[in-house]
Parts: C-alpha cells; sequence; structure tokens
C-alpha cells in the first residue's frame, strides 16, 4: 500500500515508519522537523519502499494538496503534532494551530481521496485513573492543559468525519510511551531523561512529590499498535487505548535507574495544575478489535533504552 505518515520523523513515527518497511509498504514521511529529525530516518533512505521525505507543514493546505494530488495513498498515519505540556501553556495558539487546525487540514485532503486516517492522540487527555482495573476508552477525559484540549478537539474531529462522511478513521491513546530515538532532554521523556542523567553521573530530578504514575509502554510494542489500527476496519469509528497495564511511580521508577548508584532529588512542579496523578491503562479493547498486547516488560524496555542511549552517547563523543 502507499502510506503518509505525518510526523514520522519522530520518535514515535521513526518506529511505525520501520515497521511499516519491514512488512513491504511504500512509505512517505511528511514532516516540519520542528520536533522530529531527519536523523531518526536517514537510515531508511537506501530501502527501495521508503518513498520520500517531504519537509511540510499540516497547516499548509497549498503543500498538503500538491502532495495528495500526485499520490494516491491508502492509509494517513497522523502523528504531527506539538507534543509539550508546558509550551501548550506557555503558548496555547501554536498547540491549537497543529494538533487541531492541521488534523482539521489532513482530515479534509483524506476525505477527497478517501484515505484511511490513524490519529495518534494521547493518554493526557484522561481524568486519573478510578479503578485498579486501569483506564478505559469510555472514562472521563479532563482537559487539564491546553495540550490535552487541543488533542480532544482534534479527536473529535477525526471521529466527525467517521459519522458525517463515512471516512475510515480511528483515535489512538497510547499510555506513557519510551524507548531508542526518545530525546533525552526536555519534557515527557521521564525515561530517556532519567536513563542520561543516570549515565552522565547526574540527580535524577522529580517533579514534586514522586507519588504521581505512569504507565510506560515500549516503543516498538505502540509502533506495533499503531501500524495495526490502520489494517483493521474494525477500529474504525473507535478511540483505543494502550499502555503496559500497569503503573509505576516516579519515585519507583527512579530507583529502577539509579540502581542505588546515582543521587534523585525533589523539586518544584512546574505545571502541576496539569498533572495526572494516577495513570493506568485498561487496553483490554485493542487486545479484542486487535489482538493487540505490549509484550516488553518495563524492566527489559529500560534495559534495551539504556543500551540505546549509551551507544548513542557514545556515537556522539566520538
Amino acid at each position: 500500500m502507499n502510506i503518509l505518515v505525518t510526523g514520522g520523523a519522530g520518535f514515535i513515527g521513526r518506529w511505525v515508519v520501520k515497521q511499516l518497511l519491514d512488512v513491504g509498504h511504500r512509505v512517505w514521511v511528511y514532516d516540519d522537523l520542528s520536533n522530529g529529525q531527519f536523523e531518526n530516518i536517514k537510515e531508511f533512505t537506501t530501502n527501495p519502499q521508503f518513498m520520500g521525505f517531504i519537509q511540510g507543514d499540516i497547516k499548509d493546505e497549498q503543500q498538503l494538496d500538491r502532495l495528495f494530488s500526485s499520490i494516491q495513498f491508502d492509509i494517513c498515519y497522523h502523528l504531527a503534532a506539538s507534543i509539550n505540556v508546558q509550551d501548550s501553556i506557555d503558548d496555547p495558539k501554536t498547540t491549537f494551530m497543529n494538533d487541531t487546525v492541521g488534523t482539521f487540514h489532513i482530515l479534509g485532503r483524506c476525505l477527497e481521496d478517501r484515505v484511511k486516517v490513524v490519529f495518534m492522540s494521547t493518554c493526557m487527555v484522561y481524568d486519573r485513573a478510578q479503578s485498579e482495573d486501569g483506564i478505559k476508552e469510555t472514562d472521563p477525559v479532563k482537559p487539564a492543559s491546553p495540550y490535552a484540549g487541543a488533542k480532544i478537539a482534534a479527536e473529535n474531529m477525526v471521529l466527525s468525519y467517521y459519522y458525517a462522511y463515512g471516512l475510515p478513521t480511528t483515535v489512538l491513546r497510547p499510555f506513557n510511551t519510551y524507548g531508542p530515538f526518545q530525546k533525552t532532554g526536555g519534557e515527557g521523556g521521564v525515561v530517556a531523561i532519567f536513563i542520561n542523567n543516570h549515565l552522565a553521573g547526574k540527580p535524577l530530578q522529580i517533579y514534586g512529590d514522586g507519588t504521581q504514575t505512569r504507565d510506560l509502554l515500549y516503543v516498538e510494542d505502540c509502533a506495533k499498535f499503531v501500524v495495526e489500527s490502520g489494517f483493521s476496519d474494525r477500529v474504525n469509528g473507535k478511540i483505543v487505548n494502550a499502555g503496559l497495564g500497569e503503573d509505576v511511580t516516579i519515585n519507583e521508577l527512579a530507583k529502577m535507574i539509579a540502581k542505588a548508584k546515582t543521587p534523585i532529588e525533589h523539586v518544584e512542579h512546574i505545571h502541576p495544575q496539569s498533572e495526572i496523578q494516577k495513570l493506568s491503562c485498561n487496553y483490554d479493547l485493542a487486545t479484542s478489535l486487535l489482538g493487540w498486547k505490549p509484550s516488553v516488560s518495563l524492566r527489559e524496555g529500560i534495559k534495551r533504552t539504556e543500551d540505546w542511549i549509551r551507544s548513542a552517547n557514545e556515537l556522539g563523543e566520538g
């Protein structure tokens, strides 16, 4: 099939592209490189099924029109987005324009050509987990940040195109994804930041008291979930979660990574108003519709990520 991956040079996008190429599809990547990096996908450029990289903005209707007019796509995996919670609080307009308006433009072009849209949303749209069984897709949402608000708005547009026009669309809510190729600075990659600091002998800094929990999903498991959602009609018109199915406190995570060698310190939370105290995923729907389950444990995923960061740091020093 002919497949477009927006945000394909990003952390998760890069793994989605790899898995699509591994099973023989023709893949185009569309990314403005504001968050992604061409280096993430450079190794794929020699693959004959990698059809091209287009540096472009999802808000640029003319560029999208030229792209869709020249290629008949079968699926659009739409991962391009502003993803930083603090940035959305500081500058909500940019996040809204990218995550909501940009998604609207993608939907418009996909509707014209009847291209299936797989929309990457986020677990950050949820309120805290109310049950030990984890958060289900039917549990309440709470837009505690403009990022979450923009994603909820985009989700509603994506689903409206399914109901109003019969366009095959699906909304994915992966939980906290981590692994190789995630950035080791900034916000969002707590595992990568902790590991990088541990390897550098720097303290692991925890926002707040560290009792907040995260459900950490290894990136290759996440990418498999994303890819398979594109190939199944059973998830059309639906919202589907993916996670490990178990949560860990940030304090516990820091101890796992520090291995009693690296100091751990608590610092003032930069956006306590948008913190979700308990994030735990119920992925039963993904299992029943897609047969999907995570395969990489947290300890194994941390080991793989640490090996990659150590290797990347050594190459960087060279």
